[in-house]
């Protein structure tokens, strides 16, 4: 069984490590050491937390009303505008989404550099790649 660190743990989840380890401490998530003394998560207890964190988070949101379930809120980062086509770039955390889309759909949503946006994934092929 795999295991993560805190500091690996709290990329995952897309939060500091000092969050991860205040989840830690307060038993959120169940920890052991290792032979060196650090703090290691089982992945199959990161992966039951990492979804308990996700119904939690999605109680509080807006509700969507959209039938793409897989949202990445971040910000522009670049904006290429051709004559009928543009690319759009968002950083989602550690994830960089590119996006083909209408130059008319980028202007209609008032997109710049630098704004808030969400890109949603909806896919009928999904490749998974093990580290």
């Amino acid at each position: 069984m795999q295991s993560y660190t805190i500091g690996q743990a709290a990329r995952l989840l897309g939060v500091s490590p000092d969050t991860a380890r205040r989840w830690a401490d307060a038993g959120r998530v169940a920890t052991h050491r290792d032979e060196g003394g650090r703090r290691l998560i089982d992945g199959r207890d990161l992966a039951a937390f990492s979804v308990e964190l996700a119904k939690a988070g999605g109680a509080e949101e807006e509700t969507s009303y959209t039938s793409v379930r897989n949202a990445f809120p971040g910000i522009v980062t670049a904006i290429k505008l051709g004559d009928v086509a543009a690319q759009v770039e968002i950083q989602a955390g550690p994830h960089r989404l590119v996006s083909l889309l209408t130059r008319e759909a980028v202007e209609e949503l008032g997109l710049e550099v630098g704004m808030e946006a969400t890109a949603r994934v909806k896919s009928t092929n999904v490749h998974i790649d093990r580290v």
